[in-house]
């Protein structure tokens, strides 16, 4: 068995590779990179981070953007999330964002992963999975990066605080509310 295919039968489909975690297999990782790319054996999603696609009846199936958000901050800190979800609230939002969100304590920017954008932010705190309550506080922490009109979101978005588990959306103001979210919201919290 040559040493390419002794690479190859440690890797697993579905998942993303990152060079380091492949050179413990290879004496010539670059080359041997180079040459799984070259078969379609593995796709080159951005410097330095590969995928193993999973063969499915409709083709390759593309990496979960969890594994792939995982794989390239080497960390699992993170929260994955989009504009849209704020469209779940019912607050007037109602555009459709082609932009991931990740939130983590590691790099800022936006980094394209596999053909998709992915913007990350670092941030101090946040939560470890998304909430109604979250997400009216993370509204309008991103509010003037809506296509919307922000007074009307705002004030839809005052109704709909109050429809939400106070104690929670106070917490969640408390632990992720920028300065103006604060304002706008602790004279209507109940609790």
């Amino acid at each position: 068995m040559n040493k390419l295919q002794e690479l190859k039968k440690h890797l697993k489909r579905g998942k993303v590779y990152r060079r380091a975690d492949l050179s413990k297999w290879s004496t010539s990782v670059d080359r041997h990179l180079d040459e799984l790319v070259r078969e379609g054996s593995l796709k080159k999603l951005s410097q330095g981070l590969y995928f193993y696609p999973e063969v499915t009846v409709f083709g390759e199936a593309p990496p979960e953007e969890a594994v792939l958000v995982r794989s390239f901050l080497k960390d699992s800190r993170f929260l994955l999330t989009s504009y849209n979800a704020y469209n779940s609230l019912g607050v007037g939002t109602t555009q459709l964002y082609n932009q991931k969100i990740v939130y983590n304590h590691k790099r800022h920017g936006d980094f394209n992963l596999g053909g998709k954008t992915f913007s990350f932010r670092v941030k101090p705190h946040f939560p470890t999975k998304i909430t109604q309550e979250f997400l009216v506080v993370d509204l309008l922490n991103n509010l003037d990066q809506l296509a919307e009109d922000p007074k009307e979101v705002v004030s839809k978005v005052r109704l709909r605080a109050k429809t939400v588990d106070q104690k929670k959306l106070k917490k969640a103001l408390q632990d992720y509310g920028s300065v103006k979210a604060k304002k706008l919201l602790e004279p209507i919290i109940t609790s």
